[in-house]
Formats: structure tokens, sequence, C-alpha cells
């Protein structure tokens, strides 16, 4: 049995997704990228080629490298045949209760708690935690450092910044942006950027 996947993304976010999946005893084969000055090049003796577009309609089994949700989201879009890998980190903690979703990597250091339900194409990352009863749904991006009280939603796509904090019980609305050490204590709507202790509306950009 292949027991080799691909990466997508060639970034300093891919030596991260990388040394997860050796961790996991996986062999990574390839890595593609859009940037054509990357191609040909390696990461870890693994060669980078591209672009993407180029693979849309070949099957692999892959795991995302892009750090950027919209980004992130985009591409998954456009590789419909690929076999998307769920990668976690065996230095995590996470209760057997809890389900996370296909693509979605879970960073060494991190906890995940009773109940938590994660969904696809999530980035769960370095020290980061999510207490129990908590929602996260696809292609958010949970940065290093964070602390997720229970019973949190967070919706479709948003960014929590490094190291920023969210009390028990609140949502945070798709397509949103934590501040960098920001500790939210309300409800965030949809599409904006939020920051400060507490955190606070400082930008609408939309969904």
């Amino acid at each position: 049995m292949d027991n080799s996947i691909i990466i997508v993304g060639a970034g300093g976010h891919a030596k991260v997704v990388i040394s997860t999946a050796i961790e996991c005893g996986i062999n990574v084969s390839l890595i593609i990228d859009d940037d054509h000055l990357k191609w040909g090049k390696e990461i870890y003796g693994i060669r980078i080629d591209g672009p993407i577009s180029k693979f849309a309609n070949i099957k692999y089994k892959a795991v995302m490298a892009i750090g950027d949700n919209r980004t992130r989201k985009n591409i998954v879009d456009i590789l419909n045949e690929f076999q998307w890998v769920t990668l976690i980190n065996p230095k995590t903690y996470v209760h057997p209760s809890s389900n996370i979703g296909k693509g979605t990597v879970v960073f060494a250091g991190s906890i995940i708690q009773p109940d938590v339900n994660i969904g696809e194409h999530c980035i769960i990352n370095t020290g980061a935690t999510v207490d129990h009863d908590c929602k996260i749904e696809d292609f958010v991006h949970i940065a290093p450092g964070v602390n997720v009280a229970g019973g949190v939603t967070i919706g479709k796509g948003v960014f929590m910044g490094i190291g920023s904090k969210v009390v028990i019980g609140k949502y945070i609305g798709s397509w949103s942006t934590v501040g960098a050490g920001s500790v939210v204590i309300n409800d965030v709507p949809d599409g904006v950027v939020v920051a400060g202790v507490p955190a606070r509306i400082i930008k609408e950009k939309g969904r």
C-alpha cells in the first residue's frame, strides 16, 4: 500500500506540514506550487513542481500547506480529484470524542478537548488549545498559541491570530479575522477584523 502524499504549497508553512507528515510516518513524494521560481528546487530533499493546475485532474493523496484561508479554499476547489489526508501530530492531545475533518492539520503541542468538531482543511497550529464542545467550520486557521474556551463556534474561513483568546460560548463570524493577542469577549459578526483587549471591530472586510 502506497503511504505517500504530496504537499500543496512550498512556503514556510510547508516545512511544518512536512515535518508533521514525517512524525506521522507518512512519506512526502512531491511538493507543488504556482511560483515558477521554486520549481526544480527542494524542501528537505523533496522536489517542488508546478503549476498547481497541472495536477488538477490527477488522483493524489495530498495535504494543503497554504496558511491563507481564502487561497487554500480556492485551490481545494480546483483540485477536486485529490484525496485529502488529515494529519495529526502524535505530540498532541486529541480526545477520542472529537471529530476532525479531511485535509485538516493539527500541529505539535495542540490540545483538542472532548466533543470538539473541526471541519475540513483547517489549521490548528502549534500549541493551540480548543476546549470542549467547540465547533470549528471549514478553512479556519487557528494560529500558534491561540486559546479557545468551551462551547465556541468559529465560522468558515476565520483566521485567529497568534496568541488570541476567545471566552466561553462566543461566536466568531465567517471569514472574520481576530488580531494577534486579542481577547474576544463578545460575538463577532461575519466578515470583520477585530483586535484589542477586549476585541473590537476595526475594519469591515466582507465575506
